[in-house]
This record gives structure tokens, C-alpha cells and sequence, in this order.
């Protein structure tokens, strides 16, 4: 259960990182509000779920899913600029964060 509130918090971070962006700096209401409360709630997901997993395992997932989703996002939706060392980095979050389960890090 701890993996999978961990993983939806992680989906969260991509959601508060592209409120923030189409906040505006925090002067659209909106996107500031959806900015505070998915922070909030991705924040207190990674919280319980620390609880019982291994610190280092846990936060690599949390940072990885919210980094790779919102750079994907910003290339499919906002034109950030997809290049090939871009794709690599992406693919070295995603093999990095599965090596850690695979060398027994989350169990």
C-alpha cells in the first residue's frame, strides 16, 4: 500500500510543478490554488509513506515519476524542447530508480 500512495504522490509532484508553471509566478488564482493544495497533498502522501519504506528508495521514486511525467509534459503540451540527450536523461531517471528496486534498495 505504501508503494502505491508513493507512486500517486509522485503524480502529484507533476501536478503541483505544472500549476506552478501555469501560475505565473503565483499571480493567477487558479493554478496557485491547484499549486498549494496538490503540493500539500503529494507532500503528505511521501510523508505516510515514509513511514514504512527506506528513505532513499522512496524519494528516488517520488522525484523520479514527478520529474520524468512533468518532463514529458512540457515537451508533449508546452514546447519544451525535445532533443536526444533530453530522451537519454529521461531513460536514465527511469533506469536508475528501477536499479535501486532491483538491487533490493525498496525491500
Amino acid at each position: 500500500m505504501a508503494w502505491l500512495v508513493l507512486v500517486l504522490s509522485g503524480l502529484l509532484e507533476a501536478g503541483w510543478a505544472l500549476s506552478l508553471k501555469a501560475s505565473a509566478g503565483l499571480t493567477r488564482l487558479g493554478p496557485s490554488v491547484s499549486f498549494v493544495l496538490l503540493l500539500i497533498a503529494s507532500m503528505a502522501g511521501l510523508m505516510w509513506a515514509l513511514r514504512t519504506l527506506p528513505v532513499g528508495p522512496a524519494y528516488a521514486v517520488w522525484v523520479g515519476i514527478g520529474a520524468v511525467l512533468t518532463a514529458i509534459i512540457g515537451m508533449t503540451s508546452f514546447g519544451d524542447p525535445v532533443r536526444p540527450l533530453t530522451i537519454a536523461s529521461i531513460v536514465l531517471i527511469v533506469a536508475g530508480v528501477v536499479g535501486l528496486q532491483l538491487a533490493g534498495s525498496g525491500h
